[in-house]
């Protein structure tokens, strides 16, 4: 099958990810997939490198111009962001061509009821990346199928993780590691609040935040700043190789608001982590019952409290941890999650 894969974001997140996940998984399988991607962007970039064919466009109007220049050529269409399934809606009456559409956010979106339903209606399939993420359009009466994001386990390099290590000081320190843009809905300032508990009771306690700036940053430097942290909570900035990270890790945390599944929590699970998260979207999927410690959205001194119950009880954190991985490698494999797109993609072709 001819499967044209549509991301037009600038940054390499989560989706992101997915996205090159999916086509190199489609191309194991013997398939022809390609990608529409912004051009200069980071994912266009791995993308042409692992040998995918890439269509670089700079927006909305060079997508559009792609698809009805070029589009019919494909059996289907894959829109992984929302700007993607706005434009791939707009032209989808006009070329016909199957349309699957990936949810992968569980807040709210922008926009009129009306208008969400119709734009997610246009596709032939609306898959959602959790439970989480599929209840929006569920609550609008739109039929939508979970197909789980998935995760590969990826080998730490041992000069990379000394040099994080030696340029934060964290030879002989316990580690909290999260790995999570600098943005609102990631709610660094209750990590913040909680660390600040945290290293109260720890002296030998230091928090690495791996994630690139956002609308959150400079309150988040500031606050640091105002609790006198600098040396225990440092800004890592945005990590191309997570694994070497979490290689230095003893905890791993998040305290995200929102979260449709949380592919950070399940790099962390792969690596065998225990996880204190917030209990949001899919983090209550991936950590219930007993595969993380879970504390209500904002709760700082909660959090604080159960990353203190990881450090001072390391043997049940590391079983914990360790069911974790047990499911995450079950649950989330990019070829369980590849095979699922394909049966859908074969549907849809054969309909």
């Amino acid at each position: 099958m001819r499967i044209l894969q549509i991301n037009l974001e600038r940054g390499w997140r989560g989706g992101e990810r997915q996205t090159l996940l999916t086509l190199q998984g489609l191309q194991a399988l013997g398939h022809a997939p390609a990608l529409v991607a912004r051009a200069g962007g980071v994912l266009a970039q791995r993308a042409e490198a692992a040998g995918v064919p890439v269509h670089a466009c700079r927006g909305g109007p060079g997508l559009a111009s792609f698809l009805l220049s070029q589009g019919g050529r494909y059996d289907v269409w894959h829109a992984q962001t929302a700007q993607a399934m706005s434009v791939a809606a707009l032209l989808r009456p006009v070329l016909r061509v199957p349309l699957v559409f990936t949810r992968r956010t569980a807040f709210a979106s922008s926009g009129s009821q009306r208008a969400r339903r119709w734009k997610w209606a246009r596709a032939d399939a609306l898959v959602a990346i959790s439970q989480a993420a599929a209840q929006a359009p569920q609550d609008l009466g739109l039929p939508v199928s979970v197909i789980p994001s998935a995760v590969q386990a990826v080998e730490p390099a041992p000069g990379r993780v000394a040099a994080l290590q030696q340029t934060f000081a964290l030879e002989g320190r316990r580690v909290l590691v999260t790995a999570a843009a600098l943005s609102p809905e990631k709610d660094p300032q209750t990590l913040i609040e909680a660390v600040a508990h945290v290293c109260q009771q720890f002296p030998d306690v230091s928090c690495l935040h791996c994630g690139a700036d956002g609308a959150a940053a400079a309150d988040a430097r500031a606050r640091v700043e105002a609790l006198g942290l600098q040396d225990r909570y440092l800004f890592a900035g945005f990590q191309p190789h997570v694994a070497d990270a979490l290689a230095l890790a003893d905890v791993y945390v998040s305290s995200s608001r929102f979260e449709a599944l949380g592919t950070s929590v399940l790099d962390a699970c792969l690596a065998g982590l225990p996880v204190v998260a917030t209990e949001v979207g899919g983090h209550a999927e991936i950590l219930a019952p007993d595969r993380g410690l879970l504390v209500a959205a904002g709760d700082a001194s909660a959090l604080a409290r159960r990353i203190v119950w990881v450090l001072t009880h390391p043997a049940a954190a590391q079983a914990m941890g360790t069911r974790a991985r047990a499911y995450v490698e079950q649950e989330f494999s990019v070829p369980g999650m590849v095979a699922s797109y394909e049966r859908l993609y074969r549907r849809l072709v054969a309909r």
